[in-house]
């Protein structure tokens, strides 16, 4: 899936965190952002526990801006590729539709939901003009946390991972929830502010929910899209609360996480004993490699969303996704158009024999009982690890588009 930053939780979060801050007034002109600058540094270095190697510097944008910026970022060739791939297995794998444009859709996601944000690479936070001063006040706070985590590391860098969507995600869920959970010490004073959260992280789910009347872009938005840009932020920022209480004072930039199951079970699989998630390389498909046009991985978090987007079963799609060790899908063309080949590798054969008829299941609930198209599910075991092959090519394409005993697997 398609990795990007959407603020839409801090937003979300102004409203109660305000009363927990100190009451600044903006400063006119230019620089009418200096006085909650300056008032959040000192507040954000004591909660990181690190301090600005050289000042921030903040910079007003207009909304055109901001849109200006967002097409130029999405028109590189990195992303412009990126984009490209990721719309197309998002239509095979059923998780958008098939007349929408991935990147149209996301430049007015973004426009509609940035208040404020940090850029890397010209080490200025920006502050969109005219948003609401609540908004600004929270997401200086939230920006700032990036500010100085880019003095610390490289965040260009991972904002830059290509070929593994998991390990991206997992990395964003580290910047954006240190982000949260560092804002909210800094704002609240206090380490242990989810009691002051009406519900906790399920009252915020909840009040993005009540709140989508005013972000139509993101009601707008499917499923996968919505939940994808919400995951940094909520799991991200429980993922950091653990690290607080396992590693106080410590930072987790040298060694972030590696997938998107260390985020969502960090005790069995970060903290605890670590899983590594396999490396899966797929051979060249019939024809050779020059007809895959895309490969990529979906990882736990994502396989969830691909089994709910077609079960409409929070708790199936979770079972589903347990064990996942490792996964590669590619986008192959074929005379007939384009096919999907996804080998998912299991950490038990019961977790594999699960995975297997949740997946039979979601064809059943795609395609019904009789597919337009050439579907298969195979069960195999690849490098000593039960797997499952699912290929979705259009009808007359075959099934055949990999062979299992070509698959390689690394730690």
């Amino acid at each position: 899936m398609c990795r990007v930053v959407v603020p839409v939780v801090v937003a979300c979060m102004a409203g109660w965190s305000l009363a927990c801050a100190q009451d600044t007034q903006a400063a006119p002109g230019a620089g009418r952002y200096a006085e909650e600058v300056a008032d959040a540094v000192p507040r954000i270095e004591r909660a990181v526990g690190l301090k600005f190697k050289r000042a921030p510097r903040v910079e007003p944008r207009s909304r055109a801006e901001v849109r200006a910026f967002l097409e130029k970022e999405f028109a590189t060739s990195h992303a412009a590729r990126d984009l490209e791939g990721s719309e197309l297995a998002n239509k095979l794998f059923g998780l958008i539709p098939d007349t929408m444009h991935l990147r149209t859709e996301l430049e007015n996601l973004l426009t509609e939901q940035i208040v404020g944000f940090y850029d890397p690479k010209t080490k200025i936070l920006y502050i969109v003009d005219g948003a609401p001063a609540n908004e600004v006040t929270t997401v200086i706070s939230h920006e700032l946390v990036h500010a100085l985590q880019d003095q610390y590391m490289n965040l260009d860098s991972l904002q830059s991972i290509e070929g593994d969507d998991d390990r991206s995600a997992a990395a964003q869920a580290v910047i954006e929830g240190q982000a949260v959970f560092d804002q909210l010490v800094a704002m609240t004073g206090t380490r242990n502010f989810m009691t002051m959260i009406p519900g906790g992280w399920d009252g915020v789910r909840q009040q993005i929910r009540d709140n989508q009347g005013a972000m139509p872009a993101f009601a707008a938005a499917p499923m996968v899209m919505q939940e994808s840009l919400i995951f940094p932020y909520l799991s991200g920022a429980e993922f950091m609360r653990d690290f607080d209480v396992h590693a106080p004072g410590k930072q987790p930039y040298g060694d972030l996480p590696t997938s998107t199951q260390q985020i969502l079970h960090p005790d069995e699989a970060y903290f605890g004993h670590r899983k590594v998630p396999l490396r899966v390389t797929l051979p060249p498909p019939p024809g050779g490699p020059s007809r895959v046009r895309y490969a990529n991985n979906m990882g736990e978090f994502d396989t969830r969303l691909f089994l709910f987007q077609h079960l409409n079963d929070q708790a199936a799609a979770i079972r589903g996704a347990a064990g996942w060790a490792g996964d590669e899908y590619e986008v192959v063309d074929t005379p007939q158009g384009p096919a999907l080949v996804w080998v998912t590798l299991w950490g038990t054969s019961v977790a594999a024999g699960q995975f297997r008829d949740q997946l039979l299941q979601t064809i059943t609930a795609r395609y019904g009982a009789h597919p337009t198209r050439s579907v298969a599910v195979t069960p195999v075991e690849i490098g000593g690890h039960p797997a499952v092959i699912y290929v979705d090519a259009p009808a007359g394409a075959g099934t055949k588009l990999v062979d299992p005993a070509k698959v390689t697997v690394g730690g």
